[in-house]
């Protein structure tokens, strides 16, 4: 028959190319013929065989008439195939183009993990990571080490193979310059995937090799976490004094630690770990780690330890906060003499901060004492309180621009105490011109009637 000899010459002349000279017009023409002898798979099979191997900007044509094809006379699936296809071409070409485009080869690998065989997926994240980024800096690194973690979770709940995750972990573990910087995120995710294998020793391993090659805060976190819910509490005591020689400046583990000893009871220990901590020489938040310090004394109620706390702490700072935290503890603590110990703190506090330069901290004080005099007090001494209350005035200051050119002027409320005003002259000086001033103002205001009568007399 005819319709076979002209199959053989389209078939020889395929063959006679090969995949070197593939020419998108021979396809169409071939896909075309076997479209006119109705042999609708013969069709399919010659576009997607092109289609595998011609390049997408070589194939424009090739790909239109497969559409075509598919519409008339493939299925849903066919046509979504098609689609498929397209978007395959699409990525192919963007990382070809660009093999450190990280975005694109996670929507490449999205798509195909969609629907596609195992063997292939793996194809292709093998290829996607063997585009190590070419500096050595962690932000160049951060969306690369992304594909390592998304191909290790693609083992393990797609294709349910926890030995290969558990070779990817270690490959990419093998290939991060640790010297340089490391991923907690990563060593963590290894631990974790082992303990769901049950291999509790592997995880230990991994975690204790991290904070080997390097240390980071997360990693002890992560650590501490996994001995925590195993109950393993000497190994959490262990890890913590790793840690904290690591980082003794880190106020949150001082405090995580030493509540971990007050939940196993053990309150001399806890107390140890605070007065540890308190001695460091530097701490990223010391306020945090002295109320967690305070607090603790207050619950196992060692009133008399806790105001040694607080006025060891004012002796390292003055601040607002800690007078009135000091006055407001000796109130709750419901003994006689609460009413008489806290009004003398804010007495003590109020000398203390005479020459603060912050006034407003200096009138929270008193906003606070004057709440206290308010529920607790007499009347002489909410008098007391009220007489030493600031007056608020407004008050002007010239302005600088940074090249030092005059900027103008600025309105701005200052606070005058009257402890102040008493002693400094110019202050006093002040007072009374405005006294002055305003008796001068009085003394007219009663002259006025007079001079009105005088003058509708002479009219």
């Amino acid at each position: 028959r005819s319709s076979d000899l002209a199959r053989k010459v389209y078939e020889r002349a395929v063959e006679f190319f090969g995949e070197e000279h593939m020419d998108e017009q021979l396809f169409v023409a071939f896909a075309k013929f076997e479209e006119h002898q109705k042999e609708s798979e013969r069709v399919r099979v010659i576009y997607k065989y092109a289609l595998d191997r011609i390049p997408k900007s070589q194939a424009q044509e090739l790909f239109k008439n497969y559409t075509v094809f598919e519409k008339k006379f493939g299925d849903r699936r066919g046509i979504e195939d098609i689609i498929v296809n397209k978007r395959r071409f699409q990525y192919e070409e963007e990382v070809k183009a660009n093999p450190h485009n990280y975005d694109a080869w996670f929507d490449y690998l999205r798509l195909v993990e969609s629907d596609t065989e195992s063997d292939t997926v793996r194809e292709i994240y093998e290829r996607a990571i063997a585009n190590v980024p070419p500096i050595q800096e962690k932000r160049h690194w951060k969306r690369y080490i992304y594909l390592w973690i998304n191909y290790a979770l693609y083992e393990e709940l797609e294709a349910k193979d926890p030995e290969r995750t558990r070779q990817v972990y270690q490959a990419c573990l093998k290939l991060i310059p640790h010297k340089k910087f490391t991923f907690a995120k990563i060593w963590l995710l290894y631990a974790q995937f082992e303990i769901r294998q049950k291999t509790l020793q592997q995880a230990r391993s991994a975690l204790g090799t991290s904070i080997g090659k390097c240390p980071k805060n997360k990693l002890f976190k992560g650590y501490i976490e996994l001995e925590l819910q195993l109950r393993e509490f000497d190994r959490c005591r262990k890890l913590y004094e790793k840690f904290l020689e690591f980082a003794p400046e880190n106020c949150t583990s001082w405090i995580k630690f030493a509540e971990l000893e007050t939940i196993l009871g053990d309150t001399e220990r806890a107390r140890g770990i605070y007065e540890l901590a308190i001695s460091q020489p530097r701490l990223d938040m010391p306020e945090v780690l002295w109320k967690s310090y305070i607090d603790f004394e207050i619950e196992q109620e060692e009133f008399g330890k806790t105001r040694n706390l607080y006025r060891r702490l004012l002796e390292r700072t003055q601040h607002v906060k800690v007078w009135i935290s000091y006055a407001q503890f000796e109130l709750s603590s419901e003994t006689e003499d609460c009413v008489s110990k806290c009004r003398q703190i804010y007495e003590d506090a109020n000398k203390a901060m005479r020459n603060c330069e912050e006034k407003e901290e200096r009138l929270m004080l008193l906003e606070s004492w004057q709440n206290f005099e308010e529920e607790f007090g007499t009347v002489s001494s909410r008098e007391r309180v009220e007489k030493l209350m600031p007056e608020k005035v407004k008050k002007r200051r010239k302005l600088q621009a940074e090249d030092g050119s005059d900027a103008g002027w600025e309105e701005y409320y200052d606070y005058i105490f009257p402890e102040d005003a008493a002693n400094q002259p110019n202050l006093r000086l002040l007072a009374m011109a405005k006294l002055w001033k305003k008796q001068q103002e009085a003394e007219e205001s009663e002259e006025d009637p007079d001079l009105d009568r005088e003058e509708t007399q002479s009219s």
